[in-house]
């Protein structure tokens, strides 16, 4: 755990840092599919632009209204704080800048939400290595197994010994990442982004039951009620595209 790292008279945040490098990684992946399909390469620079532009936004936003009765005092000064990025609204306000993005190009179309499937995965679990070493509260509930880790230097610290899920999250969505790329040609359009809705809010919903945010409806959290949706949501898609048009068959792009 390293929540800052000491460069001469600089002190880099290394949740920023990993969180930048996730953005670095997507775009990367991004330019691949791109050019992979004969798209300009160039464009995943502005599709990142974006997504970040948007997903801090979004993840401000929903930091706000979610500790609406701490924020509301301050609210310019909640907005503009160093902390407190929730990663829904990121995800929420990221997409809609990219929709927005990809309206003005022209090109709102099945391809490129499969195009940021794999970039969405990638830089998912990157981030959440900063979460890991800035100790920022996104660890789990109290547990004495033996990886089980305490976070006494962390920017929410714990000296109890609790489940390190930002690690859990992070091997699951680097897999997750690793078996959407390998699938992106065998696919038909729309068909990656759902299988990555259907991955990604899998891995949210179980990794949940090991954190400790509040229940909210039924014993679960906001969050799994939200990764709930996009489970159902991505499997409906792929099963319409089954019943719509048989047994996937590959893209040859």
């Amino acid at each position: 755990m390293q929540p800052e790292i000491e460069l001469g008279p600089l002190t880099l945040q290394t949740f920023g840092l990993m969180l930048g490098l996730g953005f670095v990684v997507a775009g990367i992946f991004a330019q691949k599919r791109l050019a992979e399909l004969d798209r300009p390469p160039d464009w995943a620079y502005e599709m990142t632009f974006a997504a970040i532009v948007g997903g801090l936004v979004g993840a401000r936003l929903w930091s706000v209204v979610e500790d609406w009765d701490d924020a509301k005092d301050d609210l310019l000064g909640s907005l503009f704080s160093g902390a407190g990025l929730v990663f829904y609204g990121g995800l929420l306000g990221g997409a809609i800048a990219v929709l927005a993005w990809a309206r003005w190009r022209g090109v709102l179309d099945l391809k490129t939400f499969d195009v940021a499937a794999v970039p969405l995965a990638a830089a998912y679990a990157i981030g959440r290595i900063g979460c890991q070493l800035a100790g920022d509260g996104d660890y789990g509930k109290p547990w004495d197994g033996p990886w089980a880790m305490a976070y006494p230097d962390g920017t929410v610290p714990t000296t109890e010994e609790v489940h390190p899920t930002p690690v859990y999250e992070t091997l699951t969505m680097g897999l997750v990442a690793w078996f959407l790329w390998s699938r992106r040609r065998s696919m038909r359009p729309g068909g990656l982004f759902a299988l990555y809705l259907v991955l990604a809010g899998a891995e949210r919903f179980l990794v949940e039951f090991l954190r400790r945010n509040d229940r909210v409806v039924a014993g679960l959290t906001l969050p799994q009620l939200i990764a709930l949706a996009m489970v159902v949501t991505g499997a409906v898609w792929l099963l319409r595209m089954r019943s719509a048009r048989g047994v996937p068959a590959p893209a040859r792009s």
